[in-house]
């Protein structure tokens, strides 16, 4: 077998590595030790020698310098990590797959210019979207908060819902796979670390959930985080609750740790939750007191539900006083954040 056939055979037998060595959900993975790496380059050896490529255990230069590319070849799968899609600049993104989550809501899966990147947004963070309608003399700018895990890659989901007067939502349900969005990030929230808190009651009323999904996400991913979790989640109908099959599962799997609460408006008959709005009694039953120091209370909805849980915020870099529900019950403005 020749030199370039038997080089041709190992590489090959590396394709498995890329798969062996992706970077885990909020933690980079370690790069192996030499002593594992030697032992997986053996393996290579063993696999080229019963293959007939005797060139590898032999001491000619040209069978050395071929096991260094493969060397070197191996060497970049395992310690290059992905690149990140969203540096501040904006990006014109394929939609590759739409899927109608309800009857008002869709996910967009939009795919990154590499298959190899991330999206490299931080937690918790947004992108921002651009749309320019036809005669309008500005673009419409609107933030979403990704569904998709921070590491994965290729590709990043949005959920949006469609709003009878909302330009963005309108146009974003609109598109087919092919058509392009216009968007970039990473737009900063709220810095998280594991175990920032030891308790934190996440607020939300309809497609704000999305970024309390998104510190879900970060802190049961993370098997360091032991951060306990209420969720409060308020919608108008029980088709109307976002992300329920995803939240059940958390719920289920870390039952110490996660408890969520559904309100409804229009609540079906055999409803078992809240009905009605998110009150100040069931807030003050299942939220984390304000006595206690190290909590975080997030708040992200309609406008309307915002002023009457903590007050809105005046904008993105200006939380506004603290007002509503959360002040009456005796939380300090540096225990709330506004979405």
């Amino acid at each position: 077998m020749s030199l370039f056939v038997a080089s041709r055979t190992a590489l090959r037998a590396s394709a498995p590595l890329k798969k062996s060595f992706q970077l885990c959900n909020y933690a980079t993975e370690p790069t192996p030790s030499s002593s594992n790496l030697n032992k997986y380059l053996a393996g290579l050896g063993a696999v080229a020698v019963g293959a007939g490529a005797y060139f590898y255990a032999g001491s000619s230069p040209a069978a050395k310098k071929a096991e260094e590319k493969v060397k070197d070849a191996i060497a970049d799968k395992v310690s290059t990590p992905p690149t990140k899609a969203f540096t501040g600049d904006w990006l014109s993104l394929k939609v590759d797959e739409v899927e109608q989550v309800n009857h008002n809501s869709k996910r967009l899966r939009l795919k990154l210019p590499e298959e190899n990147q991330v999206s490299g947004l931080d937690v918790a963070s947004a992108v921002l979207t651009k749309f320019k309608p036809e005669g309008a003399e500005k673009a419409v700018l609107r933030p979403y908060t990704p569904i998709s895990d921070e590491d994965a890659k290729g590709y990043v989901d949005l959920l949006v819902k469609k709003y009878p007067n909302g330009p963005m939502s309108t146009h974003l349900h609109e598109l087919k796979p092919g058509q392009t969005v216009d968007i970039k990030g990473p737009l900063p929230k709220y810095p998280w670390s594991a175990n920032k808190h030891e308790h934190i009651a996440l607020v939300a009323g309809g497609t704000g959930i999305t970024p309390m999904y998104q510190l879900l996400r970060a802190i049961f991913n993370n098997p360091e985080d032991k951060t306990k979790v209420t969720l409060v989640f308020g919608n108008i109908t029980e088709e109307d609750i976002l992300l329920k099959k995803e939240l059940t599962k958390l719920e289920n799997t870390y039952p110490q740790r996660f408890r969520a609460f559904y309100v409804l408006d229009n609540p079906p008959k055999s409803w078992a939750g809240g009905k009605g709005f998110i009150n100040k009694d069931l807030l003050k039953t299942v939220l984390p007191e304000p006595k206690n120091e190290n909590i975080k209370v997030f708040v992200c909805g309609p406008p309307g539900m915002m002023d009457s849980i903590s007050g809105n915020k005046k904008s993105p870099k200006d939380q506004g006083e603290l007002n509503g529900i959360l002040k009456e019950l005796g939380y300090a403005p540096e225990q709330v954040y506004k979405f």
